[in-house]
């Protein structure tokens, strides 16, 4: 039997997070290692400049780290921290976060999540680089904290 996590069980657990579903996220792909998060860009999610909030484009780099280490069997992930660059301003059709893990222990997984800002014609722009920790949480029942 393989229990390895697929895209549409991961999708389950991105609908199953109210803050996803408020701002509208989409997890494009998963596996491997790897994960992919869309978010329409839209007028509330701006800054008074007009370009994406910053804690947007946070939000949705550590949302994909995590999925992307969450990709193996098992694996209940959780951000221990993470620390992201911005590139440039981020406007466009949607924002696109690629994350890979680059290192999967047993207790934490680095990874690495570039964040696009994606204009109408699919054009990308990288927006911002981040690096993050993920830890794993105990399995449910276990009774460790």
């Amino acid at each position: 039997m393989n229990d390895t996590p697929d895209l549409a069980f991961a999708q389950k657990i991105l609908a199953a997070q109210p803050f996803s579903v408020l701002l509208g996220t989409r997890l494009t792909a998963f596996g491997a290692g790897a994960a992919t998060l869309e978010l329409d860009d839209r007028a509330e999610l701006r800054q008074q400049y007009g370009y994406v909030h910053g804690g947007v484009i946070a939000y949705v780099a550590e949302n994909a780290m995590a999925f992307a280490a969450g990709t193996e069997p098992g694996d209940r992930p959780l951000t221990a921290g993470f620390t992201i660059d911005y590139v440039r301003p981020a406007g466009g059709a949607l924002l696109r976060a690629r994350a890979r893990v680059v290192r999967h222990g047993r207790a934490l997984a680095v990874c690495r999540c570039d964040v696009a800002s994606v204009g109408g014609d699919g054009t990308e722009t990288l927006c911002a680089v981040a690096q993050g920790t993920i830890s794993f949480a105990p399995p449910a029942g276990s009774g460790r904290a």
